[in-house]
């Protein structure tokens, strides 16, 4: 372990952020790293538990205590292997991984984790100032080939493992850059695209292949993939969102909340407004703005929303407020339940629970407003409060209420791979393999709509089985 007191001397210290008025004056990135010496101070703050329930809580098996000790010994080279071993893109999951692994740490118990993910973006981002990441070239080819569709975190992680492996490896995304919902979802001040970009040249010098603008189904044939390489993995996300089924719900002013961040995301890339926005542009500025659902895609039309100049930003949810604090005696190590105020909250927004959305309004073609309800829950079941009705003004509506599940049209109309109850790519834990021979299937794709530890734990492990399939044997780790 680090310092075997340390956790009873040193208190908590997490990352700090701009002031809300200074970043709201742009799109970048606003956390501030801690110093060195600090950074070595939290993680001798780790006490090395003899069941380390972190590794529990984290889905890409990180060896946390380890690491944690390295930068406690000032080794941070080591440090990087370490967290390289399990994750091969730490520098995503250091700053938009929600961090299960800082719930489940035994210190969380008095909510006072190890500040695990603060390190571990510390790690890597050191890593690559000091040239420590470089490309790992595989020593000899199989002549095997392998293509992969979508290039998200678990289509990226899942190329490189087996690029590694000595495959060539073709990755296909429909977009016109890389990154999936990395790319075109995750707003810039939270995650800026150059580190996508970074890995991206690593991952060429490795030997994997990138063709952008191909959307397999659509530009491309899925039977010529299946004809010209030896395997062919599933990793296009879970994208059909959940619509608003209410009277008004076509007004033009309903958007989905993925087509306004990635609009703002092609706009900071440098796009113009006619390829930015196919529909015709996208923006809150001067508007009242109304985000419907209340988890992270929520919080960051909210964030952008901001930054656009919006008049107002009102974000609703239909389940009940959490409490400010999680009973540990019932949900430790597992994730809790519990009120969480995210960066761009605290910039400025209204928040309501409880709330059933009944219709939208306007004024001929022009939308105006929402009217709403409050309701109770009551075994699982949603009652309205009677005279509870109020409307809400609303230039636009962004619905951010999650994903159903990959998109058929297109791409899985055509592989004619079968679906599990929920409309996933049907494909277990060890094989991975649909129910084509040569098909594979991993990440949101797979398991529905997760995070983005999931997806290059996937990634890996469908790399390690595809690997398998292959040669017969595999040394890739899971």
């Amino acid at each position: 372990m680090g310092k075997e007191t340390g956790f009873l001397e040193i208190e908590r210290r997490e990352r700090d952020y701009l002031a809300p008025e200074e970043r709201l004056q742009n799109y970048r990135e606003f956390t501030l790293p801690l110093a060195e010496g600090e950074l070595r101070d939290q993680a001798a703050r780790c006490m090395n538990c003899g069941i380390p329930y972190c590794h529990k809580g984290c889905p890409v098996n990180n060896i946390i205590p380890d690491w944690n000790h390295l930068v406690y010994e000032d080794d941070w080279k080591n440090a990087l292997t370490m967290l390289h071993s399990t994750n091969n893109f730490p520098e995503f999951t250091g700053r938009i991984c929600p961090a299960p692994c800082e719930a489940a740490c035994t210190l969380n118990i008095d909510d006072n984790p190890v500040t695990i993910k603060s390190i571990e973006c510390a790690i890597i981002d050191r890593g690559f100032e000091e040239g420590w990441v470089t490309p790992q070239v595989p020593k000899k080819q199989t002549g095997r080939a392998v293509a992969v569709i979508g290039s998200g975190p678990a289509g990226l992680a899942c190329a490189q493992q087996l690029a590694r492996a000595g495959h060539a490896v073709t990755i296909f995304e429909k977009s016109d850059r890389i990154g999936g919902l990395l790319r075109y979802g995750i707003p810039d001040f939270k995650m800026e695209k150059h580190l996508i970009n970074r890995r991206a040249v690593q991952m060429e010098a490795e030997g994997v292949q990138f063709k952008t603008s191909s959307e397999v189904g659509v530009e491309v044939s899925l039977q010529a993939l299946r004809e010209n390489f030896d395997a062919v993995v599933l990793a296009g996300g879970a994208e059909e969102a959940r619509l608003l089924d209410i009277p008004g719900a076509e007004f033009d002013g309903v958007r989905l909340a993925m087509e306004f961040l990635s609009q703002q995301n092609k706009r900071n890339a440098g796009d113009d407004e006619v390829r930015a926005a196919p529909r015709g542009t996208l923006t809150a500025t001067g508007k009242d703005v109304i985000v419907i659902g209340g988890g992270d895609t929520g919080s960051d039309c909210v964030g952008t929303s901001n930054r656009q100049g919006a008049k107002s930003v009102t974000q609703l949810e239909i389940m009940p407020q959490p409490p400010e604090h999680e009973d540990k005696a019932m949900t430790w190590p597992d994730w809790p339940v519990k009120m969480r105020t995210t960066s761009s909250h605290e910039e400025g927004a209204n928040r309501d629970w409880s709330i059933l959305t009944k219709r939208v309004i306007g004024d001929g073609e022009t939308m105006t407003g929402l009217e709403c309800i409050r309701i109770e829950w009551r075994d699982g079941k949603i009652e309205e409060i009677e005279g509870s009705e109020f409307t809400l003004p609303a230039d636009l509506i962004l619905l951010a209420m999650g994903f159903t599940g990959p998109k058929r049209r297109g791409l899985l109309d055509r592989a004619g791979v079968e679906l599990d109850g929920r409309g996933n790519v049907a494909a277990d834990t060890d094989s991975y393999v649909t129910s084509e021979a040569d098909i594979f299937a991993c990440g949101d794709m797979r398991r529905g709509q997760s995070l983005v530890v999931w997806a290059i734990r996937e990634g890996r492990q469908a790399a390690r089985a595809v690997d398998e399939a292959l040669m017969g044997a595999s040394q890739l780790p899971r």
